[in-house]
């Protein structure tokens, strides 16, 4: 049985994260990763997301494209993971939860490089095509 529970679902994404390819995470060792149940409201407001359990994920910060050496505070780059809604989605689809979290965190940590939607998708086939251990799947294949 797959433990769920905060601290359960935090080892999971910990474990996740570390089987996302090298590369990818040397890349990204700077963006903190962080987990919430559901996303702030004035979050969903900002986004104009009425129903909670729509947002997964969510990049805050300032992507590398826009940075600057004469930025006043560094800012530290964070990504969400929204235990609720991910747990919602795993209950309703087909894929392992394992492979919700790598989506999610390949997805918004993409917006920390500035990626396109498009680019981290063609991000996602080439990684699965290289190594598929760390990626077993999703139903829209």
């Amino acid at each position: 049985m797959i433990d769920t529970s905060p601290d359960g679902f935090a080892e999971i994404a910990r474990q996740t994260y570390q089987s996302l390819p090298k590369a990818f995470r040397q890349l990204s060792a700077d963006v903190v990763i962080r987990i919430a149940n559901v996303a702030e409201l004035a979050v969903l407001e900002d986004l104009g997301i009425q129903d909670p359990m729509e947002l997964l994920g969510l990049y805050q910060g300032i992507d590398v494209t826009q940075k600057s050496g004469f930025d006043v505070i560094p800012a530290h780059d964070m990504v969400f993971l929204y235990r609720q809604p991910i747990l919602n989605y795993w209950v309703e689809g087909n894929d392992a939860l394992e492979d919700i979290i790598a989506h999610v965190l390949i997805h918004e940590i993409g917006h920390h490089f500035g990626l396109s939607d498009d680019a981290m998708h063609a991000l996602e086939e080439e990684a699965r095509a290289e190594d598929r251990t760390w990626y077993r799947g999703r139903s829209d294949d």
